[in-house]
C-alpha cells in the first residue's frame, strides 16, 4: 500500500492533551507514520489539506445493522410498544436477501459520514451475512447476534432456548473473532433484561469473560421499562447485571437514561461503559442521559445512534449536536463543552469497543482511522476554533475522505467499497416485501 499524504492540515488529535495542531499527517502501512512536518515516498497519494480538518474515525458505539430497513416503520410509539408491535415482527421476519441489504444501507449512511468503527447489535438469526457486509465495506467492526430466551411479546422465531443461544453465538464467535481482515471482533449481547433469563446472561458474561469479547446490552432507557423490570425482578436491571456478571472494562450498557447517582458510582468503579443514544432516548420518549454527571463520576461514555426505526438518522454529527446541546439546555452551557463531546465519538467511544490502544485519536503507531472535512461550505464557515466546527457546525456532506486502517473508502465524498445506488435500489425492493412479511401495516 503506497503512502499517503495529508498536507497542511488542521489536525484535531483528540489524545490525552486534546491537540490541535497545523500540519501534515503520513500514513504509512495502515498507521499514523507522521503528525506535523512528514515527508512520504516517491509514489504517495497527496491530500491537499488546505481548509480541512482531519480527525479520527468517528465510533458508533450502540447501532443495529439489522433494523435500518425498517426506517420509518415504527415511529411514535413508546420502548416496550415499539418493540412488541413492530421491531420484534420485523426482526422476525427478516430473510439473509433483507437483512444483506439492511446492513449495506447503513454501513453506507455511516461510511459516508465519517463513521469508521461500530459497535452492532445483531438479530437473532443471520448475523454471518452481516459481518459478511461489515468486512466487504471497509469498516471496523464489533458486533455479535442478540441472544433472547425469554420475555413478553417476542416472536417465537426470536426466542430461542438458551442452549441454542449460546450455542449458535459460540459458533460465530469460532468464525468471525479471528477473521483475516483483522476487522471484526465479537461481542457477548444479551439483548435486555426483560428478554433473557439469569442463565442465558450467565452465560454470555462466563463466554465473553473466557475469550476477552465484549459484553453489551441495553438498561436503564425508559420509564416504562424500568418499573417493568421492578415489578419483574424486584431490582434495576444494572443491578441484576452486575449480580449475573454484565460488568468491567469491557463491559457496556446502552443509554443509561435512568442511573441512579449510586448506580453510576458503581458503574465507575467497576468501569463499565455507558452509550448515550441522544437521538433516540428523545424520539422514544425515554428522557435525557445526565452524561456531564457520568463523566464527572469516572464513566466512560461512547455515543452511539441506535437504531434507523427510532433516529431515524446513523448520523454522528447530529449525535454529537444533541449531546452537547441536551446537556447544555439540562444543566447548563459549557457543561459538556465541545472539546469533550467530541472524545465520545472519538477516543472513548473506541474504549467502548475495547479498540481505544489501536484507534480513537491521532498519534503515531495507531491504526489510520481517520476522516477529512471540508470547512468552506457556509454552514460550516469561518471556522476559527476547530472543534466547535465539527461539534456545533459539521454535517455529513462535508466529509470528503475516509479512511479505515489507511485505505480509503471514501474518496472526494464517493464510497469506494459498496456501490451506494444499488443499495438503495435494493432497499426500496426489500423493504415492502419485510413489512409484508411482518404483517405490518
Amino acid at each position: 500500500m503506497a503512502d499517503t499524504l495529508i498536507r497542511g492540515a488542521t489536525l484535531v488529535t483528540c489524545d490525552a492533551a486534546d491537540r490541535v495542531l497545523r500540519g501534515d499527517l503520513l500514513i504509512r502501512d495502515g498507521r499514523i507514520a507522521a503528525l506535523g512536518r512528514a515527508k512520504a515516498g516517491e509514489k504517495a497519494r497527496v491530500i491537499d489539506g488546505r481548509d480541512r480538518i482531519v480527525l479520527p474515525g468517528l465510533v458508533m458505539a450502540h447501532v443495529h445493522l439489522c433494523q435500518v430497513l425498517m426506517r420509518g416503520m415504527a415511529d411514535d410509539l413508546p420502548l416496550l410498544d415499539w418493540l412488541r408491535r413492530r421491531i420484534w415482527p420485523l426482526e422476525a421476519a427478516h430473510d439473509e436477501a433483507s437483512i444483506r441489504v439492511s446492513a449495506e444501507l447503513g454501513l453506507s449512511e455511516m461510511l459516508l459520514a465519517g463513521t469508521t468503527a461500530v459497535l452492532d447489535l445483531g438479530t437473532v438469526h443471520h448475523h454471518d451475512v452481516v459481518f459478511d457486509a461489515c468486512v466487504r465495506s471497509g469498516i471496523r467492526a464489533v458486533g455479535g447476534k442478540t441472544l433472547m430466551d425469554a420475555g413478553a411479546g417476542v416472536p417465537r422465531r426470536l426466542k430461542e432456548s438458551t442452549a441454542r443461544a449460546l450455542a449458535d453465538a459460540e459458533g460465530l464467535e469460532r468464525r468471525w473473532a479471528g477473521h483475516a481482515s483483522g476487522r471484526v471482533h465479537y461481542a457477548w449481547i444479551p439483548r435486555f433484561i426483560l428478554s433473557c433469563s439469569e442463565r442465558l446472561i450467565r452465560g454470555a458474561c462466563e463466554r465473553a469473560r473466557a475469550s476477552n469479547a465484549i459484553m453489551h446490552t441495553h438498561a436503564a432507557e425508559h420509564p416504562g421499562e424500568r418499573s417493568a423490570v421492578r415489578s419483574a425482578l424486584g431490582a434495576d436491571d444494572v443491578v441484576l447485571l452486575r449480580r449475573w456478571g454484565l460488568y468491567g472494562p469491557r463491559a457496556s450498557i446502552a443509554h443509561g437514561v435512568q442511573l441512579t447517582a449510586a448506580q453510576m458510582k458503581r458503574l465507575a468503579a467497576d468501569e463499565t461503559r455507558v452509550v448515550h443514544c441522544p437521538s433516540a432516548n428523545l424520539k422514544l420518549g425515554s428522557g435525557i442521559a445526565q452524561v456531564a454527571r457520568m463523566r464527572a463520576a469516572g464513566v466512560t461514555v461512547g455515543l452511539g445512534a441506535d437504531g434507523a426505526p427510532c433516529n431515524n438518522n446513523l448520523d454522528p454529527w447530529l449525535e454529537m449536536r444533541h449531546a452537547a446541546l441536551l446537556s447544555s439546555g439540562t444543566v447548563g452551557p459549557g457543561v459538556l463543552p465541545a472539546r469533550e463531546v467530541l472524545r465520545l465519538a472519538t477516543i472513548d467511544g473506541a474504549r467502548v469497543l475495547g479498540l481505544g490502544h489501536e484507534i480513537g485519536s491521532l498519534e503515531v503507531g495507531k491504526r489510520a482511522d481517520l476522516v477529512v472535512v471540508g470547512t468552506t461550505a457556509p454552514h460550516a464557515a469561518p471556522a476559527p476554533d476547530a472543534v466547535s466546527t465539527l461539534v456545533y457546525a459539521t454535517q455529513a456532506r462535508d466529509v470528503e475522505h475516509v479512511f479505515v486502517g489507511g485505505r480509503p473508502v471514501v474518496a472526494a465524498g464517493e464510497l469506494t467499497t459498496l456501490d451506494a445506488e444499488r443499495v438503495v435500489r435494493v432497499a426500496r425492493e426489500q423493504a415492502p416485501r419485510l413489512s409484508r412479511r411482518a404483517k405490518i401495516a
